[in-house]
């Protein structure tokens, strides 16, 4: 009997934002994930939602837009990659790998999070909002699995517990609507199987609160332990820790195209312009 797949082909790395792009770029209507969002019951925060370009291919571009603030969301960039990094690897990028957003800078700054209009929050104020939310059990179970790779990362990295992480990166709009956005879609395209291409992690070094750190940044390496990456030298933030997380949650494996029959395609255009082309690529197609 035929599977119904995800293969997420990561050419040019993976953000929070790029990957939600991706996958309204599959068909899901954006207002049920928009409608989806509001269960969470938080503020502070509009969605930008439209059709772009990078290098002549077409997709679509989301971005968190936090109120009170002129920063496009962090991980949303790879530059898109928000900084999740900065993904913009800018941090004004940020977010954007250019959508890799910058989730990273997300800041971890306190400082900088209140100037973003960022709530200080940790892993068990995010369970809190998760859990207490009306999203279904299944939404729930991957947006917490999520956050605790990116958790215990932060908690390795800076050599602490993590009920003592206080990650302006997770615990920032951007990264929480990036991470159970992701969740909302996955769950309303009901796959059988999800797979992920090797990730590509860029190289360089990305600004943040603590100073000037190498890519991949240190969280990031943390949850890509076990997932085979490569680089081919592209110098930008590549993979953020949203996408890291993203991919060890939802992969059934990581893996070359396998023999399928495609059925339909999504681009998440990243914000960034890159000497590759900035964008996540997402095919749902059917596998023996």
């Amino acid at each position: 009997m035929d599977k119904n797949i995800l293969y997420f082909d990561c050419v040019s790395g993976i953000s929070g934002d790029m990957t939600i792009g991706a996958l309204l770029d599959l068909g899901v209507d954006k207002d049920y994930l928009i409608n989806e969002l509001s269960r969470l019951n938080i503020e502070g925060y509009d969605l930008k939602i439209d059709r772009s370009k990078k290098n002549g291919i077409t997709g679509t571009d989301f971005k968190v837009i936090l109120e009170h603030s002129n920063h496009h969301s962090h991980d949303h960039s790879h530059d898109n990659h928000k900084h999740e990094h900065d993904h913009s690897h800018d941090h004004d990028h940020e977010h954007s790998h250019d959508n890799h957003k910058n989730e990273h800078d997300h800041s971890h700054d306190h400082d900088q999070e209140h100037n973003h209009g960022h709530e200080h929050r940790n892993l068990e104020n995010i369970k809190e909002l998760i859990n207490d939310s009306s999203l279904n059990e299944n939404v729930k179970s991957m947006s917490l699995e999520m956050f605790e790779y990116v958790a215990r990362a932060e908690a390795k990295v800076h050599d602490t517990s993590i009920s003592e992480i206080h990650f302006h990166e997770v615990g920032a709009l951007d990264s929480i609507i990036d991470i159970v956005g992701t969740a909302i879609l996955i769950d309303k395209l009901d796959v059988d199987e999800i797979y992920f291409s090797p990730l590509h992690v860029g190289t360089g070094f990305v600004n943040c609160a603590h100073g000037t750190i190498p890519v991949p940044a240190p969280a990031t390496l943390e949850i890509l332990k076990d997932i085979p990456v490569y680089s081919t030298g592209v110098r930008s933030e590549l993979v953020t820790p949203t996408g890291a997380a993203i991919a060890k949650t939802l992969s059934d494996g990581f893996i070359s195209l396998p023999d399928v029959e495609i059925d339909t395609i999504g681009y998440g255009v990243g914000t960034k312009d890159l000497e590759i082309t900035n964008v996540l690529r997402v095919i749902n197609a059917k596998k023996n």
